[in-house]
């Protein structure tokens, strides 16, 4: 336990930047590839450290997942455990029982501190700050196309394709990337990735063809 509130007395007295998004960015080689904020920011990177000196990034990642989905699948137990209703002491043998016997010391004792800070209720924040650790130490950038209709699978890896060898991404960096549909846009793609988004919607056009003709008038 003690490495947990080395990492997190360290997290907590660094001045923390906002959020970074350009993933890619960073060093493969930093000890902490990506700057995050707020409570689940300083507990994730609390543990990636720990897990990080022990060389079992990985494999503390699998059993976050694993957990993860088995909170996914039985909402009245995540809604219990993140309530601010339920008393620690609830929470902290509710998270006893999903943990036990099913993860490594690391990840046992990280719950363990949250249930002793009574942080239980930032777990599925805390579990999001991870992945997007998880995500920058793998160099992955996660790109989402919006599309008017879903993209089948050619159309998806010409894009990706495309996206690779841009600019706009390090020549190293791996994109992962999803497809969400929303008819709204009438046609033409929408991409978010980071900070930047890229609209190439056909909504867009007429709106931008709209606000020429208003201002022309």
């Amino acid at each position: 336990m003690n490495v947990f509130r080395r990492s997190a007395a360290l997290v907590k007295s660094a001045p923390l930047s906002q959020a970074v998004r350009a993933y890619a960015s960073a060093p493969a080689s930093s000890q902490i590839p990506l700057a995050l904020h707020g409570i689940e920011g300083r507990y994730a990177t609390a543990l990636y450290s720990a897990a990080q000196k022990k060389g079992a990034l990985e494999s503390v990642e699998s059993e976050l997942v694993k957990l993860k989905a088995t909170l996914d699948k039985d909402p009245k137990t995540k809604t219990l455990l993140e309530s601010p209703l339920v008393d620690k002491k609830a929470k902290k043998s509710i998270v006893q029982s999903l943990v036990q016997g099913r993860v490594s010391e690391i990840t046992r004792n990280f719950f363990d501190l949250l249930a002793e800070n009574g942080r239980l209720d930032q777990t599925s924040k805390i579990l999001g700050a991870f992945e997007q650790l998880m995500a920058a130490y793998r160099r992955e950038v996660p790109v989402t196309v919006i599309s008017a209709k879903e993209l089948d699978a050619k159309t998806s890896r010409q894009l990706q394709g495309i996206l690779q060898k841009s600019n706009l991404l390090d020549k190293d960096a791996k994109l992962i990337l999803t497809n969400k549909v929303d008819p709204n846009i009438l046609g033409g793609l929408v991409i978010d990735f980071g900070d930047k988004t890229i609209d190439l919607s056909v909504s867009s056009k007429i709106s931008k063809l709209n606000r020429l003709l208003t201002e022309a008038i």
